[in-house]
């Protein structure tokens, strides 16, 4: 099977994943300053003999940030025409062309200062995570726009990397995964077969030598941050990924690392590695991920920690964390078509992703708590990353950048194709061409409604697959207004499909209690919210300021709300029938509790915090 992602330039959207796109913003008004494109300017100006006009600003991965940029602008254009934002993109690709060395080198730490430290911590310095972020800027650029600037400075910079790690055999892996992935992509894009090479190098290279950091730490005399060389499992390599079973480490390098696999396996046809691959995929999803399809539970390195240690009021989950679930999980489609990877990727969407930005696009949270008690929260030394507001930014801005690219992408992500089928892995409302010839548009309102209809406009013998998402108990699929009995095989009902065919798929979107497994010892006696593909929370500004004195009767049902365009920009209630438990003054005391009988209210995951300070819960008590 070749099942591959659609270009971004064949989807025009519409809808709430629309609304997204045009939210996305190239400047935070307010925001800090990140210095990126002063560092390409005076690395520029290094490499001419002039003198720059400062230091390097920032972290050692700060050109990535230039690079997400440029590949969110890239998707932006192919969405909408803006000649300012492309003459932007193209002054700031000049300026970092300017910032690349004769032999193909680019990374502004390195030729500001310290020239002579190339190469010799591959462990922290992260200059191949940053050239696998300008490969994939490149990627994107090129095919948004029809110009190669960028894309020739990154194969040039391949060159560069073929030559210290193929040809002159100097050997190790990055500590920070990501070239790997961004590597399939210009291979696929360009067919240079020194990136399909390279990329296999790094993933089979890792964990071959377990003491390789060790290693290397001993050979030089300096450090970034003083990351633990003998910790190789936090950067994935304690074994051969191959031997590889447990997702462990960092969340974001842990699902980078995944993702490169996937995309290896699926273009090799490698089934050692994709059984390694969906080894891994259930490692996390069903022992290791939140509810809303957060990831990385310990904020101690930023990592996974055991199975089933999901704390809600301490949770990590990094919404850098949750999109390269999203990319895993995409990549895994390429290899076999499952609802399961669908279904994850919808869940970590519009959960895990999307409560990572404020509705204006101006705030962001780097870490997603599934519980926020203020006072608590942002403030005791074990909940000091838990913040109860959105920032405007971070020193450390990798997700705002992430965000922006993952959103608007997301055709990419929702549409995939084979030589003869077209698949529907996520709803997504707009327009879109597949290069096997079939047009079509989607016409939604989901997730707010549960009709999604396709309207085909051109197709001759080919096969629309849609997913049918797990969480839809029931569901019905009509052609041309027929109700049809169709195969449904992993999660995908496949429809021969004709130009001028209309198929409608109604799903149910009845609201429902959610039960957590017994084994997450953190929830005993809890039970959350969902309704579609929405995980749904309690937040003190419907719920008389206090969600932590109420238990939800599930006896009862859940009753929904109509739309409401004028609240959190326009979404549906959810109301449970509770118990409130009256506060009393003791701290501890021998008489039973109070209660009253009230309703409590909940909204969507992805909009808490956009009313100012309040508690907020996804875990309530069960009456």
């Amino acid at each position: 099977m070749s099942v591959k992602q659609i270009k971004e330039s064949a989807y025009r959207s519409g809808g709430f994943i629309g609304k997204y796109q045009r939210l996305i913003k190239d400047e935070a008004e307010g925001a800090e300053k990140s210095g990126v494109v002063e560092n390409f300017i005076n690395a520029g100006m290094v490499l001419r003999g002039e003198t720059p006009y400062g230091d390097f600003y920032g972290m050692v991965f700060q050109d990535s940030d230039a690079a997400k940029w440029l590949e969110a602008a890239a998707y932006s254009l192919a969405n909408f025409s803006d000649s300012e934002l492309e003459e932007k993109a193209d002054r700031l690709i000049d300026i970092i062309a300017a910032a690349q060395d004769k032999d193909g080198y680019l990374n502004t730490r390195f030729t500001i200062s310290d020239k002579e430290k190339r190469w010799t911590n591959l462990l922290e310095a992260h200059e191949l995570y940053c050239a696998g972020h300008m490969m994939e800027a490149a990627c994107a650029y090129y095919e948004a726009t029809g110009k190669n600037t960028l894309l020739n400075v990154m194969l040039k910079n391949t060159d560069c990397i073929y030559e210290r790690f193929i040809i002159n055999k100097n050997g190790g892996c990055p500590g920070h995964p990501e070239v790997e992935l961004a590597l399939m992509k210009m291979y696929r894009l360009t067919g240079e077969k020194k990136c399909l090479e390279l990329a296999k190098y790094f993933i089979d290279e890792r964990g071959r030598d377990a003491d390789f950091y060790n290693k290397e730490a001993a050979r030089r005399d300096w450090t970034v941050w003083n990351a633990n060389p003998s910790d190789t499992a936090y950067m994935q390599g304690h074994l051969p990924v191959r031997e590889q079973s447990t997702a462990t480490g960092h969340a974001v390098r842990a699902v980078y690392l995944y993702t490169g696999m996937a995309e290896l396996a699926a273009e090799t046809g490698d089934k050692e590695l994709l059984d390694t691959c969906k080894r891994l995929w259930d490692s996390i999803t069903k022992r290791q991920m939140y509810v809303t399809g957060g990831i990385g539970s310990t904020v101690s390195g930023e990592a996974f920690s055991v199975d089933y240690d999901l704390p809600s009021d301490t949770a990590y989950a990094e919404t850098c964390a949750a999109i390269g679930l999203i990319f895993f999980g995409s990549a895994m489609l390429k290899n076999e078509i499952d609802g399961k990877y669908g279904d994850i990727c919808e869940r970590a969407f519009y959960n895990g992703v999307l409560a990572g930005m404020a509705l204006d696009g101006k705030s962001f949270f780097y870490v997603n708590p599934l519980e926020v008690i203020p006072g608590i929260s942002g403030k005791s030394p074990n909940y000091r990353h838990d913040l109860p507001q959105r920032p405007k930014w971070y020193a450390c801005a990798c997700c705002p950048p992430n965000v922006a690219r993952l959103v608007s992408s997301f055709g990419k992500y929702a549409y995939g194709e084979s030589s003869d089928t077209v698949y529907c892995h996520m709803f997504a409302d707009g327009d879109v061409t597949f290069e096997n010839g079939v047009e079509m548009t989607c016409e939604t309102n989901y997730p707010y409604d549960f009709t999604v209809c396709y309207k085909v406009k051109k197709a001759e013998r080919k096969v629309l697959a849609v997913r049918i998402p797990g969480w839809s108990k029931k569901y019905e699929l009509l052609l041309n207004g027929k109700i049809l009995g169709t195969r449904v095989e992993k999660g995908y009902a496949y429809i021969e499909v004709t130009s001028g065919d209309e198929i409608k798929l109604v799903l149910d979107g009845t609201p429902r209690f959610v039960y957590p497994s017994s084994k997450i010892h953190t929830l005993t006696g809890s039970v959350a919210v969902m309704r579609g593909p929405l995980v749904y929370c309690f937040e003190g500004k419907d719920n008389e300021d206090d969600v932590i004195s109420l238990s939800l009767k599930t006896g009862e049902g859940l009753a929904v709300s109509e739309f409401d365009p004028d609240l959190l920009g326009g979404t549906v209630t959810v109301t449970a029938s509770a118990v409130r438990q009256k506060a009393s003054e003791e701290l501890y005391s021998d008489e039973e509790p109070q209660t009253c009988e009230c309703k409590a209210v909940a909204v969507p995951y992805y909009v808490w915090g956009n009313r100012g300070e309040g508690q907020m819960r996804v875990w309530m008590d069960k009456a």
